[in-house]
């Protein structure tokens, strides 16, 4: 996958230190911070555990990052696991019955629960206890164990495929928006205040529109525009610097990358455009089904080049005039 969209283990590390860790200090995604100050104020006063909650959107807006201001912000601890990590309801459990009081526990990609394991969560989510079923048929017996109160966040890419027991039994529902530009704008200006690094205005704008509305990318571009002004021997991120870095990672002028550009060109070259299922393109590409439709496809079909249909993905006109034009769009204009 493109190294501009896949998070390495250096990028991990690196976000941590660019997270805000406060709603004050968070930025973008106003009605979801609406919300949640005030969930978390009622909460508070009443010294209990807060609602479950839902973050659903696009991977890179900040789902995690919420998660961890909100136990900051409950001054209670947060665990850290993912669906595809809890196998049987046995793991679960074994998770559950260790939280402490109103602990905040963050299950990522929970639509990749299985069934099973969604079983035993629904009363630990309900009623504070979990059933566990030990043997079979007529000898089996029914062990049931208290839970510490607590707050589930789940974060999903997928909200589709939560089944709707699991979906109905969250107290708040937040999907997460692409960011505008200004906002990204101003996390770049934050970010690189964090790394040290002077930038000018006109610099920050150009990083933040080359960010396919994703602060994790533009943290991430804003990292290597960086590496490449340092390597260069100058102090401060210009227009022209920023604008140079962007093009030897083959950024352009709409975000896309070359994975993104290959996309569209394999699309109408070998497709006339589409319609093209899915699995086709993934084969064609080398990538999994689910990156193109997680990663890959919400950002072409916001921005207009792509369109889903019953019969597959299509290039709109938009998105063929863009591959047709030159390389000089890496460099952008002012």
């Amino acid at each position: 996958m493109s190294d501009t969209l896949q998070p390495t283990p250096a990028d991990l590390s690196a976000e941590l230190t660019l997270r805000p860790a406060s709603l004050g200090e968070y930025i973008g995604q106003t009605e979801a911070k609406r919300s949640l100050t005030t969930l978390l104020q009622a909460a508070r006063q009443r010294g209990e555990a807060a609602d479950h909650l839902l973050f659903h959107g696009p991977p890179g807006l900040g789902k995690t990052t919420l998660a961890s201001i909100v136990a900051r912000e409950l001054d209670v601890p947060i665990r850290f696991t993912s669906g595809t990590a809890i196998d049987h309801g046995g793991d679960l459990a074994a998770i559950l019955t260790n939280l402490q009081p109103r602990q905040v526990l963050f299950i990522d990609e929970i639509h990749r629960l299985s069934r099973a394991v969604e079983e035993v969560l629904y009363p630990a989510m309900e009623d504070g206890h979990i059933d566990i079923v030990y043997g079979k048929g007529p000898s089996a017996t029914l062990l049931r164990l208290d839970v510490q109160p607590f707050t589930l966040i789940g974060a999903t890419t997928r909200v589709g495929m939560l089944s709707a027991p699991l979906r109905d039994r969250f107290g708040a529902v937040q999907r997460l928006d692409y960011y505008e530009d200004a906002e990204l704008a101003a996390i770049v200006r934050r970010s690189a205040g964090i790394l040290n690094v002077p930038i000018n205005e006109e610099a920050a704008a150009l990083i933040a529109a080359r960010s396919r509305g994703t602060p994790r990318v533009a943290n991430r571009l804003l990292r290597r525009v960086r590496d490449e002004v340092q390597v260069a021997g100058e102090t401060t991120i210009s227009y022209e610097s920023a604008q140079a870095a962007l093009a030897g990672m083959q950024i352009d002028d709409a975000g896309l990358d070359a994975t993104d550009r290959k996309l569209l060109q394999v699309m109408v070259e070998k497709f006339d455009g589409g319609p093209v299922g899915v699995a086709a393109m993934a084969a064609l590409l080398g990538e999994s089904t689910d990156t193109l439709e997680d990663v890959f496809e919400p950002y072409l079909m916001r921005i207009g080049f792509l369109d889903r249909t019953p019969q597959g993905r299509v290039v709109t006109e938009r998105g063929r005039a863009h591959i047709g034009r030159p390389n000089a769009t890496l460099w952008g204009t002012r």
